[in-house]
């Protein structure tokens, strides 16, 4: 059974970042490692426990991803050996198949998110107002239904404890300025339609997910951090879905349904979770890279 990794100290590499899930690290001006640790984030707080083998699951996944959607955009990756970043076997080890070598890129500030279907805080959102993030949608909708068209709506993105903000696309364009801003909103678009269609022939339906983007030395647009993951995205069973009820989930909306039912006011630390719950969850995992990568 795979080790579990909560968080990575790695010998002389400087530590730039550790994320609810990431640790980043720099090599050079140019370049950085991410690792996928094995931590699990949910409601924006880390929780105590890692589930084994999940950030093999997301470096896997998002590497099948990054190619896949390369006719579409441009992604972060760069094809160099960890053996060259990291000297130490034992610290290549602890890491597995958990890593990325990526160009070092300037972050935009929004998180570029698009809803195929009505779910999680838009389904409340549309309850109480007729509308997702301030777009008006039909009347009668169902819950978990797909929605006419794909939306985009933005958010800005928080540090490790806080929460994201979901933002209008007009905030976006005075963040990122309007060009960046409707490029941004068009890539988003462009490849969760690609990929939703991709998935669905598989048996899974990508009810929503979150890009993240940065501009190269050139402002080209790039696509960086994850892609379509179990932890970007909520994936569901294609043959279990159906409106109206909240579906069975591949990702981590299993974790969150289960913590929904404890006295927890969702602020750190934490609770623990039960071994089976941890257990179940790295199958689902596993399961979504499955079927999604395996020809």
């Amino acid at each position: 059974m795979t080790q579990a990794l909560f968080e990575t100290n790695l010998s002389g590499l400087e530590l730039v970042h550790r994320g609810k899930v990431r640790d980043v690290y720099a090599i050079d001006e140019q370049h950085l490692l991410i690792i996928t640790s094995d931590r699990l984030s949910a409601f924006d707080v880390v929780l105590p426990d890692p589930i084994a083998g999940k950030g093999e699951v997301l470096t896997q996944v998002a590497r099948f991803w990054f190619k896949r959607t390369e006719h579409l955009v441009k992604n972060h990756l760069v094809d160099m050996p960890l053996e060259d970043v990291v000297k130490d076997p034992a610290e290549r080890e602890a890491i597995g198949d958990r890593w990325m070598i990526v160009r070092r890129l300037n972050a935009l500030p929004v998180e570029a998110i698009v809803r195929g279907y009505i779910i999680g805080s838009g389904w409340k959102d549309y309850q109480q107002t007729g509308a997702v993030c301030g777009i008006q949608l039909p009347e009668g909708l169902q819950m978990a239904q797909q929605l006419p068209e794909p939306l985009f709506t933005p958010s800005t993105k928080a540090e490790v404890g806080d929460h994201d903000e979901n933002i209008s696309f007009e905030k976006a364009q005075q963040v990122l300025g309007e060009d960046i801003a409707n490029r941004v909103r068009d890539l988003s678009l462009e490849i969760y339609k690609d990929a939703a269609a991709f998935a669905r022939e598989r048996g899974i339906i990508i009810a929503d997910t979150k890009f993240e983007f940065g501009l190269d030395e050139s402002g080209e647009i790039i696509l960086i951090d994850e892609a379509l993951t179990p932890d970007s995205s909520r994936f569901w069973p294609l043959n279990e879905w159906s409106p109206g009820q909240n579906p069975p989930s591949f990702d981590k909306q299993f974790v969150r349904d289960y913590l929904e039912t404890l006295d927890w006011d969702k602020t750190a630390p934490g609770p623990e979770l039960p071994a089976d719950i941890l257990q179940q969850s790295a199958d689902r995992y596993r399961q979504a890279q499955r079927l999604l990568t395996e020809a």
